[in-house]
């Protein structure tokens, strides 16, 4: 049998997709990367620390968001559940910075609803903390436990 009138590969699983066809079969010379799990996380905390801070501006001053992988716990920890966030209070010289740990946000989230839920939660949460007065009055959108 020639290998042009073959429909299935070796293993019998198929032709590949597109992807992997050359150019002159049809198949695409390079698809767009498709974004990673950082990528997205980071875009979440943007997205949602932009619009929160958009609303307290002047009493907050500045912020900055950082996303770390995971938290630098001692070596004592125990069996506490890691934090989720971290929060370092501003100086007149330094901005504010809210510091969110990714894996275990993500560890604790389903779906990425939920994830944005518990983003939402927690960037609310530390700006409440900030400025002194109630989640429920940071964001409309905020649920407490």
């Amino acid at each position: 049998m020639s290998s042009r009138g073959r429909v299935r590969d070796r293993r019998g699983r198929g032709m590949r997709g597109p992807a992997v066809y050359p150019p002159s079969l049809g198949g695409v010379r390079s698809l767009p990367p498709r974004p990673t799990r950082r990528e997205r996380f980071d875009e979440i905390v943007l997205a949602i620390g932009t619009e929160v801070e958009r609303r307290w501006t002047k009493e907050l001053g500045p912020v900055e968001y950082a996303v770390e992988d995971t938290p630098l716990l001692p070596e004592d920890w125990g069996e506490q559940a890691a934090p989720l966030s971290s929060l370092v209070r501003g100086t007149p010289d330094r901005p504010h910075r809210m510091v969110l740990f990714r894996r275990p946000i993500e560890h604790r989230a389903t779906g990425r609803e939920e994830l944005e839920a518990l983003v939402l939660t927690l960037i609310v949460e530390q700006i409440a903390d900030l400025l002194g007065i109630d989640a429920d009055d940071v964001d409309p959108r905020y649920q407490g436990d």
